[in-house]
């Protein structure tokens, strides 16, 4: 079993950056492909970054230039820096583990089978 606490979130104005954290403890999950998704009210949970293994990569377009993804496999913690926050970023942001081992990144949150409890992200206009 892995559980993820995530940390970070908050209100920022829009232009304004936020760094989220993702603790993860139970295993290591250095193995694993990691990801952050977000769900706005009414919105369904939807992809927004993602780092395989390898430490290579992906973001959905609509947060691509702004937000950076890494990984501190030492510390078991996976991080979100946001920069340049728009009033559309606001949503409950989860940080989640793939459910196999691969070297690509996955989209679907259906591929995950980890998932914090979401941190709270605000961006006032």
């Amino acid at each position: 079993q892995v559980q993820l606490v995530e940390s970070g979130g908050g209100l920022v104005q829009a232009g304004g950056s936020l760094r989220l954290s993702c603790a993860a403890s139970g295993r290591t999950v250095s193995n694993y492909a990691m990801g952050w998704f977000r769900q706005a009210p009414g919105k369904e949970r939807e992809f927004a970054a993602g780092i395989s293994r390898s430490h290579s990569t992906y973001y959905a377009d609509s947060v691509k230039g702004r937000f950076t993804i890494s990984r501190d496999n030492a510390k078991n913690t996976l991080y979100l820096q946001m920069n340049s926050l728009k009033p559309e970023d606001t949503a409950v942001y989860y940080c989640a583990v793939d459910r196999t081992i691969s070297w690509s990144i996955r989209t679907a949150p259906t591929e995950y089978d980890y998932w914090g409890q979401g941190t709270q992200v605000t961006v006032s206009s």
